[in-house]
């Protein structure tokens, strides 16, 4: 996967994210290379889920 389908695929995962859970920031959802677990870290703090727990509600 190149790096812009994966940028095309963690944004139509963060508009989904965001319509879940409305509380979630832009901030919150920024991705950043080597940042990632920092961003699901916050994710979790907010809606007090894990980040498979998350992505499971997404991927189904």
């Amino acid at each position: 996967m190149n790096k812009q389908t994966a940028e095309g695929n963690w944004n139509e995962m963060k508009g989904k994210i965001k319509q879940k859970y409305g509380q979630l920031t832009d901030d919150d959802l920024t991705y950043a290379e080597g940042k990632e677990d920092e961003m699901w870290g916050k994710v979790q703090q907010k809606v007090g889920k894990t980040k498979e727990e998350i992505q499971r509600e997404f991927n189904n």
